[in-house]
């Protein structure tokens, strides 16, 4: 007879708990994490979450970034189901951003103290490694203290393929051109069933993985995303993790820091084709919680989980500390993609630092590489 779920819940919430609090030397498994992402008390879940983040944070701070979003084109071919920001070349509101443009919006994050913008855009049919290198050093010559977050691996896929040349040259001649770290973006969900779904024609998991780890094979910082809330299953949320965590532990093993952060964010069905056709909410609050809690669990080689308030508002990015996440993120200068699905929640530096005050932790911003960059 199979085990009743509260039975599941004490014994593998126990086990793990035991863990947290530094009892014992189990690693959570897989079975284990789909266990309590499904069955787990809300407050054991957040309490071992919370054991997890002192553990690895012990010094009472939450950190955060000031940097901007800049997306240098809406063109893409990719036309993925759960996103309202793309658009056909041939569309009256397609651009592609000059380098004047670029320019004045990294001249304005600078004087707004940000100190990096997330550089990303569509997969445009027609733009070439030689543009980006075009682009990016238009950028730091004008701009050298900017740090460039840029271009997910799905756009490195596809620059490889339009370009001719592999992913690891791709990679190092953005590198050489300025880029600085690489976004975990278009990860979406890292299960190819999924992915024929949401997004039929972006990279596979195998290629999204493969960009990733040649990026840390040269020693490039990276990020690790999760877009969760769609039509995958609970048992696809942990095969996600699962993937991100073995990658990482071959990484550190091999010695380069690889993923520096994870961030898990809920999908916005608003003014998309999957939200259309496929009646999907926009997950909970308490949904979100819950999943940010278990990546936090089962992700123990990943130093920093951070919380998504861009999807879920500022008062559950406060409460997500008391889930495992000790970072808030970006205040967000500019953020166009998930506005484009209807959601639109903007958080300032001065309101971040006060939700980190009132949660009773000590604000700290930091930079894309996670220093220190100012305390508050």
């Amino acid at each position: 007879m199979a085990p009743r779920p509260d039975d599941v819940r004490t014994r593998v919430t126990a086990r793990e708990l035991a863990f947290t609090t530094g009892e014992g030397d189990h690693r959570l498994t897989a079975d284990e994490a789909l266990l309590l992402l499904e069955h787990a008390d809300m407050l054991d879940l957040g309490a071992a979450a919370t054991r997890v983040r002192e553990r690895m944070h012990p010094a009472g701070e939450i950190t955060f970034i000031v940097d901007r979003n800049v997306n240098y084109t809406n063109i893409c071919v990719s036309r993925c189901r759960f996103c309202a920001f793309y658009h056909d070349a041939s569309d009256a509101e397609a651009y592609v951003l000059s380098p004047e443009q670029l320019s004045e919006k990294v001249a304005e994050t600078i004087d707004l103290e940000g100190t990096a913008i997330l550089l990303q855009g569509g997969m445009h049919p027609d733009l070439g490694i030689d543009w980006y290198e075009q682009l990016l050093h238009c950028i730091k010559d004008e701009h050298p203290q900017i740090h460039i977050h840029g271009f997910g691996p799905p756009e490195v896929v596809h620059i490889s393929r339009l370009s001719g040349i592999s992913v690891r040259d791709v990679l190092e001649r953005l590198r050489a051109a300025g880029l600085d770290s690489l976004p975990g973006g278009g990860a979406e969900i890292l299960s190819d069933r999924v992915r024929s779904v949401v997004s039929p024609h972006k990279a596979t998991t195998d290629e999204w993985l493969g960009v990733m780890r040649e990026a840390h094979g040269i020693d490039m910082s990276t990020t690790a995303t999760m877009m969760f809330g769609g039509p995958e299953t609970p048992d696809e949320r942990i095969e996600h993790l699962t993937r991100i965590r073995s990658l990482q532990d071959d990484s550190v093993a091999q010695g380069h820091v690889g993923f520096r952060a994870f961030i898990p964010w809920s999908f916005q069905p608003g003014n998309t084709e999957l939200g259309a056709t496929e009646g999907i909410a926009a997950a909970s609050g308490w949904e979100y919680l819950r999943v940010l809690a278990v990546s936090r669990l089962f992700l123990d080689n990943i130093l920093n989980v951070q919380a998504s308030w861009v999807t879920q508002g500022a008062k559950i990015g406060q409460v997500a500390i008391a889930f495992g996440a000790n970072d808030l993120g970006s205040t967000m200068i500019e953020e166009n993609v998930v506005a484009a699905a209807g959601v639109r929640f903007r958080v300032g530096r001065d309101e971040l630092v006060w939700l980190i005050r009132e949660a009773g932790f000590s604000p700290v911003q930091r930079d894309t590489l996670y220093r220190e960059v100012q305390r508050f």
